[in-house]
């Protein structure tokens, strides 16, 4: 369902950071409306904590708040906004769909304003994620290359320098890169908005650098190998399976929370039939 967005005033100055999620949230209005939604509200909860309590960020919170309310009763009937267990599982298939696009173009030196884009949007949605609790140690991995990857890449096109594909190789040049990127730590990123894709947001600020790059299986995507497990037969399972197979079982863990156990048996049978047999359940 394509959703409308809220009609709401000029941001006010205290509340100026949740503007990179609203953006987010309105590119993906036409497209995905789970994305919109959770992203914000993230941006919700994040200005209350903001909010010096003046009349100007009260009404701006109201306004979004009054759209969530109405939005979920719209969207009643869609589990991925109702059950967090959903909504979870959603936000971090689509996260890692942004990440592995900007992974695997920044490995083959494909850089453009896409892969910027697509990093620093996964990143935001990581940041979304914790909504639901503490991230995983591969989702915090993620999230912070992303956030690295976002802005090296950036600073290299605006400097007129061929980024490095990839993490860092050697520790010496990891440091030279700290030492670079914390020196423009205050740098706008200006992103030319008609050239991005998947519609995703450019960055607002220039993040530090992790010093040493994650090495998760994720991260080692590539195009000539998108599958990474295999069954006990040994048929392939790519990445987007695995992950699928991690929605069924949170799906059966939450029909569980609700006594609806024929669900959960459902969602268990599926998950079991893909993982042992490397094939989409029926």
């Amino acid at each position: 369902m394509a959703l409308t967005g809220p009609d709401l005033p000029k941001i006010p100055s205290p509340l100026k950071s949740i503007q990179q999620y609203l953006t987010i949230a309105a590119k993906h209005d036409q497209r995905d409306s789970v994305v919109s939604y959770w992203c914000r509200l993230y941006a919700l909860q994040t200005g209350l904590k903001l909010s010096t309590k003046t009349s100007e960020e009260t009404n701006f919170l109201l306004k979004l708040m009054d759209w969530l309310e109405k939005t979920k009763k719209e969207l009643h009937d869609n589990e991925a906004i109702t059950n967090d267990v959903a909504a979870q599982a959603h936000l971090e298939n689509w996260a890692l769909k942004l990440f592995l696009y900007a992974d695997k173009n920044d490995r083959a030196a494909n850089f453009s304003n896409n892969v910027v884009q697509s990093f620093y949007t996964a990143q935001a949605l990581y940041n979304v994620l914790t909504l639901f609790g503490e991230l995983s140690v591969e989702a915090a991995q993620n999230r912070k290359y992303a956030q690295w990857k976002a802005s090296y890449i950036h600073n290299c096109l605006m400097n007129g320098e061929t980024p490095v594909p990839g993490p860092m190789k050697e520790q010496d040049e990891e440091n030279d890169f700290v030492e670079a990127l914390n020196e423009d730590d205050n740098t706008d990123l200006n992103v030319n908005p008609a050239t991005e894709s998947p519609k995703d947001n450019a960055p607002q600020s220039i993040p530090s650098i992790p010093v040493n790059p994650p090495t998760t299986r994720s991260q080692s995507f590539d195009a000539e190998d998108s599958t990474a497990y295999k069954t006990e037969n040994g048929a392939n399972l790519s990445i987007e399976q695995i992950n699928k197979a991690q929605k069924f079982l949170k799906w059966a863990s939450s029909a569980l929370d609700y006594d609806d156990v024929s669900t959960s048996v459902m969602n268990l049978r599926k998950a079991l039939h893909l993982l042992t047999t490397g094939q989409e359940p029926a």
